[in-house]
């Protein structure tokens, strides 16, 4: 699970989000945890896990599997 960070900022460049909006979208109040998880200093929670592959409709394992890659 350490490119899960990676990961959720490539999602979050493709759908053109800023970190602001992309927080607000999984309910939290800031950006500083999502931007802490981005860069590899927190892990995410199982919530955070199941709340962004619900929102960028892919499989949890897609997210948290360093050996599966993010589609195209």
């Amino acid at each position: 699970m350490q490119r899960f960070g990676e990961k959720l900022r490539t999602l979050r460049k493709r759908r053109g989000l800023t970190l602001q909006e992309l927080a607000r979208e999984l309910g939290f109040a800031t950006h500083s945890y999502l931007s802490k998880i981005e860069r590899g200093h927190k892990m995410p929670t199982s919530q955070l896990i199941l709340d962004a592959s619900r929102f960028f409709d892919m499989s949890s394992d897609q997210l948290i599997k360093d050996e599966l890659e993010l589609d195209e």
